[in-house]
């Protein structure tokens, strides 16, 4: 198989999974707008709970797999894994505007403010901007080798930063509540929120394949376009 075929591939592969996605996506929030129970002390802002946290897990998620595949890039100088990396950081970068966005929405009619530089909002945003800064540096080096290289570092620094955003609300006094699902003794949600909390963690998740698989396509196409203007430059 080529690699223009591979990159096809993917392609129709990830816009399929990303159309039942965003279908399944609408239920879930039919689900959680009009079967799910409303919080006592929040309110109906505690909904947008159903987006933010299964975006910022997605977000993280994409930053992870970018620094195991900047680690691996190093390790074995394989092209394919520097691009899988670059999908993978664009995809993470767009869920934490999410993330970023409904978390002040939520934020504000709880906690009286849109932000506060606590420990588990301040590092959020700064991995998201460094993460911006790793896609601004793409596009800033010609080199392929030297990008992918300086690329790596910045993703191995992300996945350095991805389990100490999850452990700030144990380390340091903060207005974010503690994990929901990822507690000691067992999830502290009554069964029909947790139900539609874990179907939008699922739907994003899967989401997310949708959009690498889509990206990393992208990215095989860009990269043979190159290749094949490099080759007719020497010719």
């Amino acid at each position: 198989m080529t690699q223009r075929d591979r990159a096809l591939l993917f392609a129709r592969r990830g816009t399929l999974v990303t159309a039942v996605m965003l279908v399944a996506l609408a239920g879930v929030y039919v689900r959680a707008l009009l079967f799910t129970p409303i919080e006592r002390f929040q309110g109906p802002a505690q909904k947008i709970f159903y987006v933010h946290a299964p975006a910022a897990w997605s977000a993280l998620l994409a930053f992870a797999v970018t620094g195991v595949l900047s680690i691996l890039y190093l390790w074995l100088r394989d092209r394919r894994l520097d691009l899988a990396g670059a999908a993978s950081a664009e995809v993470g970068v767009a869920f934490s505007v999410i993330m970023l966005t409904t978390g002040p929405i939520w934020g504000k009619p709880i906690w009286g403010t849109w932000w506060t530089w606590d420990a588990r909002l301040t590092s959020t945003l700064f991995i998201f901007l460094l993460f911006v800064g790793y896609i601004v540096l793409r596009g800033a080096l010609v080199d392929p080798e030297m990008r992918a290289r300086y690329s790596a570092v910045i993703g191995i620094m992300g996945l350095v930063l991805v389990p100490f955003i999850h452990f700030t609300v144990f380390l340091f006094r903060t207005l974010h509540p503690d994990p929901i699902l990822m507690k000691p003794d067992k999830p502290s949600l009554p069964g029909d929120m947790l139900l539609t909390l874990l179907m939008s963690f699922g739907v994003f998740t899967v989401l997310y394949v949708g959009f690498l698989a889509q990206r990393y396509a992208l990215g095989l196409l860009e990269d043979l376009r190159d290749e094949e203007a490099a080759g007719h430059a020497v010719s």
